[in-house]
């Protein structure tokens, strides 16, 4: 049997895969400590879990949702973004999809023809290309430096532009960087893809998830012309430590969420019933475990960066948003010998036990990815096995 040509052309998600290697050394018995994955180490507050509950005994999820989902999910989407972004959307206007990450993969199959592009602001999340390239679309890398605080420009954009461009990939906060855009920033990036009719995804995924006084301006708020060339991506996942329930939404031109429903209902039919029970208390019900974890994520970053920092070689600037460091380890790496960054983060999961992603999933190769939303007492253990690991290659080089 000969596979097609675009599974052989995938690459496999660069963050499960390197969570997946940690795990299944540590069912063999190694003391891996696992700062891989994007996932809160919160259980799912107990208000969202009875809910859930309570739907399953009540017999309401016990059977198929409209493939938009429940319309009290939808509604409850739209008051969520009136409350959070002071905008209106018609039901129409909004879908509840299997997870953000679906809600970008059928973004993607709606809006895109073979050969259209896509830019997408280097570092990015790991899946973003793949999807595009899955569409049959052209990812269009636009590289966003240190010097710059991770964020692109308008010049850097126009130089990437075609005829050919669709769509404009932007997610603030930043996953791995953690940078957010300005509303400055985003009026010009706005006002330019307005110009150029170029779609904006909006990855809001992280948008609850910013820390030490920063703030977080969602795009489809500087003005109503940009709000009309916008789509909303977000989701439960991050921001109430939903992660296993697959849950996200999008919301946009009525034209676009309704090809992205009919793209569900041939493919997932509907989320799962009880998520969306699930989903549907955590939107509507009280917000404060919110901000109690963000306030435990802004800590733990706040003990943690200083201590990253000052590893040989590393240079990094302290994130303002989501929960990873994204670190340069290009000076580290050639300290401890080493030309690879694969073969660098390898060795940090065999050797040191510390799982990390490595950057070249993210479109920056000198760079490592460190979750830091697991607790603090694994950080801190995590970042002094680092720190001996580096001294040791130090030695033996």
């Amino acid at each position: 049997m000969t596979l097609s040509h675009r599974a052989q052309r995938l690459e496999p998600s660069a963050t499960l895969a390197a969570a997946a290697k940690a795990k299944k050394l540590k069912t063999e018995g190694f003391d891996i400590l696992n700062l891989t994955l994007g996932e809160p180490d919160y259980m799912t507050p107990e208000t969202i879990r009875k809910a859930a509950i309570k739907s399953i005994e009540s017999g309401e999820a016990s059977f198929y949702t409209p493939a938009a989902g429940i319309i009290e999910l939808r509604q409850a989407v739209i008051e969520r973004i009136r409350l959070d972004y002071g905008l209106s959307y018609d039901i129409t206007e909004v879908a509840v999809t299997d997870g953000a990450k679906f809600a970008l993969y059928a973004l993607f199959q709606a809006i895109i023809n073979a050969g259209d592009e896509v830019i997408i602001p280097t570092p990015y999340w790991v899946s973003y290309g793949e999807q595009v390239k899955l569409a049959e679309g052209k990812p269009v890398f636009v590289t966003a430096t240190h010097e710059a605080k991770f964020k692109v420009t308008v010049d850097q954009l126009e130089k990437a532009r075609t005829a050919q461009t669709k769509a404009l990939i932007l997610t603030s906060p930043s996953n791995p960087t953690g940078a957010i855009y300005s509303p400055d920033e985003l009026e010009k990036i706005g006002n330019w893809a307005v110009s150029h009719n170029i779609l904006i995804i909006a990855d809001d995924i992280y948008g609850k998830l910013v820390y030490n006084g920063h703030t977080f301006t969602p795009m489809a708020t500087i003005s109503e012309a940009i709000r009309k060339q916008t789509v909303i991506i977000n989701g439960v996942s991050k921001s109430y430590a939903m992660t296993g329930w697959r849950i996200g939404y999008v919301l946009g031109d009525e034209a676009i969420i309704q090809a992205i429903i009919k793209i569900a209902s041939q493919s997932t039919s509907n989320c799962s019933a009880v998520s969306q029970y699930a989903a549907l208390e955590a939107l509507r019900g009280d917000q404060s475990c919110v901000e109690e974890m963000r306030q435990a994520f802004e800590q733990r970053l706040n003990v943690i960066y200083p201590k990253v920092s000052a590893l040989p070689g590393v240079v990094l600037d302290k994130p303002e948003g989501a929960f990873y460091l994204f670190p340069n380890v290009a000076e580290t790496m050639r300290l401890c010998g080493y030309t690879a960054i694969d073969q660098f983060v390898d060795d940090l999961l065999t050797e040191a036990q510390v799982a990390v992603v490595s950057g070249a999933g993210f479109g920056a190769p000198e760079h490592i990815r460190l979750s830091y939303a697991s607790d603090l007492e694994t950080l801190q253990q995590a970042i002094a096995r680092l720190e001996e690991f580096i001294a040791i290659k130090q030695g033996s080089v």
